[in-house]
């Protein structure tokens, strides 16, 4: 339990160091959404919500800073989990190496993926609620923190399996992008195609929009982001224990070919992926 706390701990202020980040979190979320406040026509715009059946009709605006706000809430916390796990790989692997519980690792890792959606996805929910007031906020909360929980974990897999940090971050823009582009009914008519079902923040974007506009809860579309999440977990969970699994000590024989003919056997002790 104490080496439990003690990566937590630490992990958590990783987090609290990277001040692009909470830079990020602070600013970027009312500065988007207030955008769309601004510039985004309010003209009605109908579409057909697959999580209810619904044909809704609603203000053009206030779709629009759902959408904005998945898409902040997506990139943040991919950015800050993918951030961490890209500069503490090493260092994580010389703590397998030594024998800390890569389990304990792991736990600290998805605790502060959790923190970190909690909040942006708390604050998203109480910057919308400035301009309207969605029907059921807390039903809109748990949409955005759905995405984020997703794309924090898909940022810990990109951290883990990526070698180059520049890699990672323009993964997590592209897929963000068109991720909630192809779901924002304002943005693109065709979003009621049944392809779009298979977006990674297709449950989010479908229970963030009831939570807005409609007077039923429809909680399947939390389970079809669950399996989302869950999928990107096991991608990272993979890609952690293959970056911080061990070899064991083996002996390898060289023969050098020379005047002598001198073999030479050496021992390997150097700690190598599988």
């Amino acid at each position: 339990m104490t080496s439990l706390l003690t990566a937590t701990r630490f992990a958590l202020i990783e987090h609290a160091r990277n001040r692009f980040a909470m830079f990020l979190a602070i600013l970027f979320v009312p500065v988007w959404i207030t955008m769309a406040r601004l510039f985004i026509a309010t003209d009605p715009v109908r579409f057909k919500l697959d999580a209810t059946g619904q044909l809704l009709s609603v203000n053009g605006n206030n779709i629009f800073q759902i959408t904005g706000a998945l898409n902040t809430v997506t990139l943040i916390v991919g950015f800050m989990m993918f951030a961490a796990t890209f500069k503490s790989g090493d260092f994580d692997r010389r703590l397998a190496l030594a024998g800390y519980p890569r389990s304990h690792l792991l736990l600290a890792k998805v605790t502060a993926l959790v923190l970190a959606s909690a909040l942006v996805a708390a604050y998203a929910t109480a910057v919308i609620s400035v301009y309207w007031q969605p029907r059921t906020p807390w039903l809109l909360a748990a949409g955005l923190f759905g995405a984020a929980m997703t794309y924090g974990s898909l940022g810990v897999a990109l951290g883990t399996l990526l070698r180059r940090e520049v890699e990672g971050m323009f993964a997590i823009v592209m897929i963000s992008i068109i991720d909630v582009t192809l779901q924002n009914p304002v943005a693109t008519p065709a979003s009621g195609s049944h392809t779009i079902r298979f977006l990674p923040s297709y449950g989010a974007m479908q229970t963030s929009t009831a939570a807005g506009f409609s007077t039923t809860h429809p909680l399947s579309p939390l389970t079809v982001q669950l399996g989302w999440f869950a999928s990107t977990a096991l991608i990272s969970l993979i890609a952690f224990h293959q970056r911080t699994r061990t070899a064991p000590m083996r002996t390898e024989t060289i023969t050098t070919t020379d005047s002598w003919r001198t073999r030479i056997t050496r021992t390997m002790g150097e700690h190598m992926p599988r």
